[in-house]
């Protein structure tokens, strides 16, 4: 690809590669989706390729919400292939336990704020976890990782967003995990109004019980 280096693995996913690399001289995170031999190759390549467009799109629609995300560079199209800003600072699984209990309870209002936003503009991140949310050096907070998000206003898809959440924060975070859930629904009622955010928590209840999202992703 014109302008990267070979590039180093950093994750390897069901869906897709994750490299460290360069871009014109950016530190960039090169996203790859790569062929799938279980599939007939014409399929696959389309799937591939259009997930690849939906992921970028959605990221810059995103940002355009109001909800901070890697700034896109570059999309290949033919090699299903994203590159994108490298986002300097830790994941919020690496530093939410260490935080004074007043820091991390405004950390958790303003995830829950940006995930309103999302809910807002019909978007839904799919893969909701304190992995894929990274607060930088200057206190910045930033989602990543939309390989699974997709556009939706349906109330199922949302609840499963805020479940999801809430799965990560007992299964990760579980000393400090009820103060966290608490301050997300704060933030995320303060961004989509009670009414909205009491149906959404509700569906997020329903599903629990059904037990559909049991398994912390």
């Amino acid at each position: 690809m014109q302008g990267c280096n070979i590039g180093v693995l950093i994750k390897k996913g069901a869906e897709a590669d994750l490299y460290s690399d360069l871009w014109h001289g950016l530190k960039v995170v090169r996203k790859v989706r790569g062929a799938k031999a279980y599939r007939i190759p014409q399929l696959d390549f389309d799937i591939r390729r259009s997930r690849t467009m939906r992921e970028a799109q959605i990221i810059h629609d995103a940002k355009l919400a109001g909800v901070p995300t890697p700034f896109i560079y570059m999309v290949d199209v033919e090699a299903t292939t994203i590159v994108m800003q490298h986002i300097e600072g830790l994941r919020v699984r690496e530093v939410l336990d260490s935080l004074s209990p007043s820091d991390r309870r405004r950390l958790c209002e303003h995830i829950g704020v940006l995930i309103g936003r999302l809910h807002d503009s019909e978007i839904v991140h799919g893969d909701l976890t304190t992995s894929n949310i990274i607060i930088t050096g200057d206190g910045n907070v930033f989602l990543i990782d939309f390989g699974l998000a997709e556009y939706s206003g349906e109330l199922e898809k949302r609840g499963v967003d805020l479940l999801l959440m809430r799965r990560s924060l007992q299964a990760t975070h579980y000393l400090c995990a009820k103060e966290c859930i608490d301050a997300v629904i704060e933030g995320y009622t303060c961004e989509v109004g009670e009414r909205v955010a009491e149906n959404v928590i509700k569906r997020a209840e329903e599903i629990a019980k059904r037990g559909r999202y049991a398994t912390e992703r």
